[in-house]
Order: C-alpha cells, then sequence, then structure tokens
C-alpha cells in the first residue's frame, strides 16, 4: 500500500506546501564573468577567496552564503531548526566544516551534483511534516577541489577533453518554511519525485553528461508517468549540469522512453552559468552549478511572476576515485522538485 503522501511509485506530494522564503548564493570570479554574474549576492575576488587552501575557500562560500540567506530572512543561526547541505569532496567536509562554525543542527547529504535537488527534498519532507522549520538548503563545489579529487590537480596542467565540464565555484543556499502569513515567499515546493541510480556503464570520468544524461530521463518519464504531467505544463524543465554531451542524450533517452521532451521548454544550468566564449568546453558542473543558478536565477523568475512553474533537476555522476581506478562505471542519479510562483 502505497503512503498517503505519494503519488505513483516515486513521486511525493507536499500536503502542507513548504515555502521557499530567502536564497542567496556565492561564486567565484570566473563565474562572475558568465551572464549571471551581476546577480549574485557575493562575488570572490580570486579563486582562493583569500584562504589558505581551495578547500577552506570553498568552505567560506559555503558559510557566507549561508550567513547572507540567513541576513535576508532576518533571522540569526538559532532561528533555524536544521540545516542540509552536501559537495563533492570526501566525507563531505566543505559543508560539515561550514556547519561547525554556523551552529545549527546539520544533516549531511550527498548525492554529487545532485544534492541542490536532493536537499530540498528531503528538507521539503522536514517541513511538511512538522519536524523543522526553517530549514536551511546548501550547495556548493569549487573548480581546484573537485579537480584535484576526481582527475588532476591544476598544477598537473592536463589537456581537458572536449566532453568535459567545468566545475562550479560556488554556493547556493534556499531557506524553506511552513506558510506564514507573516512572510511574503518567493515560491512554494508542490511535489518531488525521488530519482533511482542508473547505470549504463559509462567509464570516462571526463564525460560526467553521458553518466548523468540516463539517470535524468529515468527521473522524468517516472514523474510524468507518476502524476500525468507533461512538459508543457510547465516554463522550463531545468536539468542540473549535464551539459551539451548530456542535454542531447537526455532528449533521445527520454524519446526512447517514451516521453518526448520539447527542446524549447528545457534548460541546463551548466548551460546557463557560463557564456559560450568563456570555453568550459561541454558546460558547467558541480552541486554548485545548480545551486547558484536556482539561486540568482531560476527564484527571482518565480518569485516576479514570469515563470509559474518549473520542475527543477539536478543531476549527478555517482563516481569515486577508488572505485573509478578499480575499474567501477559510473552510475548517475537525478532528484526532482516542482516549484512553483505564489502570485
Amino acid at each position: 500500500m502505497n503512503a498517503p503522501n505519494r503519488m505513483g511509485h516515486q513521486t511525493i506530494v507536499y500536503r502542507n506546501t513548504p515555502w521557499i522564503t530567502a536564497t542567496a548564493c556565492a561564486a567565484g570570479p570566473r563565474e562572475a564573468q558568465g551572464p549571471l554574474g551581476d546577480k549574485f549576492d557575493l562575488v570572490a575576488d580570486t579563486p582562493d577567496f583569500g584562504q589558505e587552501s581551495y578547500e577552506q575557500a570553498e568552505v567560506a562560500l559555503l558559510r557566507e552564503a549561508c550567513r547572507i540567506c540567513l541576513d535576508k530572512a532576518d533571522l540569526g543561526e538559532k532561528g533555524v531548526e536544521a540545516m542540509l547541505g552536501g559537495d563533492l569532496l570526501n566525507q563531505i567536509m566543505p559543508s560539515s566544516l561550514a556547519a561547525r562554525s554556523l551552529k545549527i543542527p546539520f544533516l549531511g547529504m550527498y548525492g554529487a551534483c545532485s544534492t541542490m535537488s536532493e536537499g530540498l527534498l528531503v528538507g521539503g519532507l522536514l517541513v511538511d511534516g512538522g519536524y523543522a522549520s526553517p530549514v536551511l538548503c546548501t550547495a556548493g563545489s569549487h573548480y581546484a577541489t573537485a579537480e584535484r579529487q576526481f582527475r588532476y590537480p591544476l598544477e598537473y596542467g592536463n589537456q581537458r577533453t572536449p566532453a568535459s565540464q567545468w566545475t562550479v565555484t560556488g554556493a547556493g543556499v534556499a531557506l524553506l518554511s511552513l506558510p506564514d502569513p507573516q512572510v511574503h515567499p518567493l515560491a512554494k515546493l508542490t511535489r518531488a519525485c525521488m530519482g533511482r541510480v542508473v547505470d549504463m556503464g559509462v567509464t570516462d570520468a571526463n564525460n560526467m553528461g553521458a553518466a548523468m544524461a540516463p539517470a535524468a530521463a529515468a527521473t522524468l518519464c517516472a514523474y510524468f508517468d507518476d502524476t500525468g504531467d507533461t512538459p508543457e505544463q510547465f516554463d522550463r524543465v531545468i536539468t542540473g549540469d549535464l551539459g551539451y554531451v548530456g542535454s542531447e542524450l537526455l532528449l533521445e533517452w527520454s524519446d526512447k522512453m517514451g516521453h518526448p521532451l520539447p527542446r524549447e521548454r528545457m534548460m541546463d544550468c551548466g548551460l546557463t552559468i557560463y557564456d559560450p566564449q568563456q570555453d568550459s568546453h561541454a558546460g558547467g558542473s558541480g552541486c554548485g552549478c545548480s545551486a547558484v543558478v536556482l539561486s540568482s536565477f531560476i527564484l527571482p523568475k518565480l518569485q516576479s511572476g514570469e515563470w509559474r512553474r518549473v520542475l527543477f533537476m539536478a543531476t549527478g555522476a555517482l563516481l569515486s576515485p577508488t572505485t573509478s581506478m578499480q575499474g567501477e562505471t559510473i552510475p548517475g542519479v537525478a532528484h526532482a522538485v516542482v516549484i512553483e510562483g505564489v502570485r
């Protein structure tokens, strides 16, 4: 028997409609040179953000984005009942160290680059169920730390392949809470779809789009099957960081699975955050990619009423350096949340 707040096999219905009441993002200098640069709350002057290491810079970006979000909501750290966050590094240490500074009850999340939508999904459950409100959902990444962990340190100067993506240096935050007549929300969560792990045998750590696209198609098709919704009912169906390669593969996979996607309604955060002239190869990636675009671009359009309803689905490649060296393939996962305007 299905749980009462489920629709179909994978989709959740929020009955108490968690509100997104504040948001903020911080990003690096390269990201500030892209088309969204003037929309960021904080821009680091240098990739190291004045810290002694790139890892510490990632911590600082996450921490400062959280503090800016709390300032916008006129909340102190003690006014938040839970923080959900994650990143790409071993043991999600940047998020854990940021939470150490903020002193908010912390639940670490890991969905690789799908972490922002996973955090919103779970944070929405905490709020909807009456277990915590408000809840801070965060995700971040850093180009230099991700390269060192998953590929090669920058000092190596390796040649990037055409299918490779540029990990976003940035962090995004969204504050969720129960409806409050004293608060003017930016948007609200109405549904979510939990993704399953899909592995089509990709082994190239420089081609994340190919690893993630089948999982993205599986989640979208599951949502449409569960709910009866169609892509035409959304202003945008938004993927996290499939890039040029993965975005094209998503269209192919969805068509094969019986849910053709209209290209004009599709949007990918990895293709939005950088200008093509910045030479990010196949586009942007990283936990911070979808988180920063959500905060700086997507939520403002919902708040203004330009968009009424979007399906936001961050996508993740679940690889580790150890398993990749042992010959393991790269699974993918994608989680989706329906975000609607409140005007």
